[in-house]
């Protein structure tokens, strides 16, 4: 396989993994709105009405993250949206670890108050944003523009 075939294929699964990423956490969380909003407030980074909005939004916002990426829809501007919300999803996990949280992090539907939590747990969080967050960099340093509906 050519250098050039390697990479198309590694684009390839950046772009359709960060898809399924985004649609598999959106559609967990967009089924269970109340929990969504608990695993938000659980963070005690916002007041109550913020963490319940974005309990809301951020459900839709990672299905439309999710959708854009599989039509291929403005694929840089995209991923570097997913990037940035890879990085707040790691700095987040980082700050309950730090302030001595027991929670779980949500990343894939409900998370919360977990008291089997501990450094495994928030490391494991934070080591897949890494990898989601250098995916999501790649993609737009090399988008896979093939099967796009506009690049």
């Amino acid at each position: 396989m050519t250098t050039s075939k390697i990479l198309a294929v590694i684009s390839a699964v950046c772009r359709f993994g960060l898809a399924a990423v985004w649609l598999i956490s959106g559609y967990l969380k967009f089924i269970d709105p109340v929990e969504t909003k608990k695993s938000v407030e659980a963070y005690e980074l916002f007041p109550v009405d913020v963490a319940q909005m974005i309990g809301t939004v951020l459900p839709l916002a990672e299905l439309a993250l999710g959708v854009l990426l599989l039509l291929g829809v403005f694929l840089r501007p995209v991923a570097a949206v997913s990037a940035l919300m890879f990085v707040g999803f790691a700095i987040g996990i980082a700050s309950a670890w730090a302030r001595g949280l027991t929670i779980d992090c949500g990343c894939f539907g409900v998370g919360g108050e977990n008291p089997d939590a501990g450094a495994g747990t928030y490391m494991l969080g934070i080591g897949k944003d890494i990898l989601f967050l250098i995916m999501a960099a790649w993609t737009v340093k090399r988008p896979f523009a093939r099967w796009a509906v506009y690049a």
